[in-house]
């Protein structure tokens, strides 16, 4: 009887895992509702954006006295903190301060905690600090009064007011509506003086997640290039230093595992195993190859997924990470071209909030499809060799995990959106501290770190094969400062906005900022500023840093390298 139960259950998983119909409990992106009486709400900040950084920007202010209205996209707060990502990048714990570490102790622990509790407690702590907490509010516009936000519109009909604003989207919506200036993708090696920037870096991950450097043919008959090439593969244009519009591979933190009242990977309806071809083909290349089912650098041995109990990431030279499969996300437009000289930076909505909404919720199912399907595949597929698909049918999807979402993540693992420009930028020469801004609100110390950006044909040793390109791990020396000025935008555009998590930052900076302990530490002192902003009635970008240094270190925000 419990097998059939739990076949059951994976049953029902499967149908509303792919099914395309808007229905309850379905893992969406976006759900639109049929606005309600027109409201218009008034308050001293609104905080947009459901992240770790909205959370506690939030709770910060309320603590301040402030009337603080949050507002999320989805029906969640926490972002990848309660949707999945609980193997926390701490980078070097001794930065974490503030109330991300009130977080992490209240939790009980730094890492490998459930995000159903994460959630419950990031609730609790919203409760507690009195703040009105919205779901489901998809944002429609931003009217503006000269450089200042006046309101802020959503789809619900709600229309709210408020003195000061803060994006903590992973996005930059509302920055993006306020016509904040913005960049999406690579810079070129020349723009910051960047060795990790631009494509075909050469100090990092040269033979990692590679296919072992084996010569995998990229074409659907193998060695000939007339049948055209094989799925998840490209060309790829450009020169090495070259900038693009590519960003690094998204996925889902799915949450396994291996005791007996695990869910098994369902099928999908929308199940293509042509998908899988290069996975497969890679697979059968090499008898040698050792396959880790976990992270791994050493020759010859790959993923090609990691599976553990709990959060489970990308591992392998074909992953979960959907490479390619994002570039679209950000502001919805996407140009496959190189450059070797950035180009001016964006401002405004390319597309309308409806379109845009409209683009990323086919990418998110999209990715629910490729990733559900690869571990199928594994599972099941008669090109996965039968002691690999033995191990990977060893686990499955927790039940206890993301129940409202068939076990499946509700939250789509968006490592970088549209980044700000503003009048400091954070580089590669800030996380190696070989510049030190004066205006900390905070440390970050992962390395550097991007997923990659694109799958494509190159030529090694006269041999036409596949390799990965994009992807970085480079450490840093040691914690460093993030300056008050890369999360406010330029005061010529916007003097009543905060931007703590798609701040200004290069794209190689922004794969060690990027990290949700971080976010929780700038959404904090966001949180700060913006209610000395409303104290003083000025611009946020004239709030006194030697007071808002001192009320920092007095909410024990560690501020410089100890």
């Amino acid at each position: 009887m419990k097998k059939i139960a739990l076949t059951l259950i994976a049953l029902v998983g499967s149908l509303f895992l792919g099914h395309s119909a808007r229905a309850e409990n379905l893992p969406v992106y976006y759900k639109p509702i049929a606005p309600a009486e027109a409201e218009e709400i008034e308050c001293d900040i609104l905080v947009y954006g459901g992240t770790p950084a909205g959370v506690t920007a939030a709770i910060q202010a309320a603590r301040l006295g402030k009337k603080v209205v949050f507002f999320s996209f989805n029906q969640h707060v926490g972002g990848m903190t309660s949707g999945g990502l609980t193997a926390t990048d701490l980078g070097q714990k001794k930065s974490i301060g503030g109330m991300a570490l009130e977080f992490y102790s209240r939790i009980g622990k730094k890492a490998n905690f459930s995000s159903a509790d994460a959630e419950a407690l990031f609730r609790v702590m919203l409760d507690e600090a009195g703040v009105d907490v919205r779901l489901g509010r998809c944002l429609q516009s931003a009217t503006m009064d000269g450089n200042r936000i006046k309101a802020v519109n959503f789809e619900s009909g709600e229309t709210v007011k408020a003195k000061v604003y803060l994006d903590t989207t992973y996005e930059g919506d509302l920055m993006a509506a306020a016509k904040v200036s913005y960049h999406v993708g690579r810079e070129p090696t020349e723009t910051y003086g960047e060795s990790l920037a631009g494509q075909w870096q050469k100090i990092s991950w040269k033979n990692v997640y590679q296919f072992c450097r084996l010569p995998v043919s990229p074409f659907k008959r193998e060695g000939q290039p007339d049948s055209g090439l094989l799925p998840e593969i490209a060309l790829g244009k450009g020169k090495a230093g070259d900038g693009d519009y590519k960003i690094q591979a998204y996925n889902f933190r799915m949450h396994l595992s291996n005791k007996d009242h695990k869910i098994t990977f369902p099928k999908p309806p929308k199940y293509d195993p042509s998908r899988y071809a290069l996975l497969a083909r890679f697979l059968k290349t090499d008898p040698v190859v050792k396959w880790t089912l976990n992270y791994t650098v050493k020759p010859m041995t790959d993923g090609p997924v990691q599976m553990r109990n709990g959060d489970s990431n990308n591992a392998g030279s074909f992953s979960s990470d959907y490479v390619g499969g994002n570039y679209q996300w950000a502001d919805g437009t996407y140009e496959d071209v190189a450059f070797s000289e950035l180009p001016p930076p964006r401002r405004g909505l390319p597309v309308s909030f409806a379109k845009l909404y409209e683009i990323r919720e086919k990418i998110f199912q999209d990715h629910v499809n490729y990733q559900l399907g690869l571990m199928f595949f594994l599972a099941n597929d008669p090109r996965v060799p039968e002691k690999l698909r033995q191990r990977v049918n060893k686990f499955g999807l927790d039940p206890l995990e993301f129940k409202e979402t068939g076990f499946w993540p509700h939250q789509l693992y968006v490592r970088e959106g549209r980044r700000m420009l503003s009048s400091y930028v954070m580089t590669q020469a800030d996380c190696e501290s070989r510049r030190v801004p004066q205006d900390s609100i905070g440390l970050a110390s992962y390395p550097m770190d991007s997923h990659f950006c694109q799958r494509v044909v190159v030529e090694e040793k006269g041999i036409t094969t596949v390799r990965n390109e994009g992807g970085f791990g480079h450490p840093c020396p040691k914690p460093y400062p993030v300056s008050y000025r890369a999360i406010v935008p330029k005061k010529s555009e916007c003097t009543n906005l905060l931007v703590p998590v798609c701040l200004s930052s290069s794209h190689a900076a922004f794969g060690s900022i990027r990290m949700e302990p971080v976010f929780m530490i700038l959404g904090q002192s966001a949180g700060v500023a913006s209610s000395m902003a409303i104290d003083k009635s000025i611009a946020v970008q004239d709030v006194d840093y030697d007071k808002l240094r001192k009320k920092l270190l007095e909410l024990k925000q560690f501020l410089e390298a100890r």
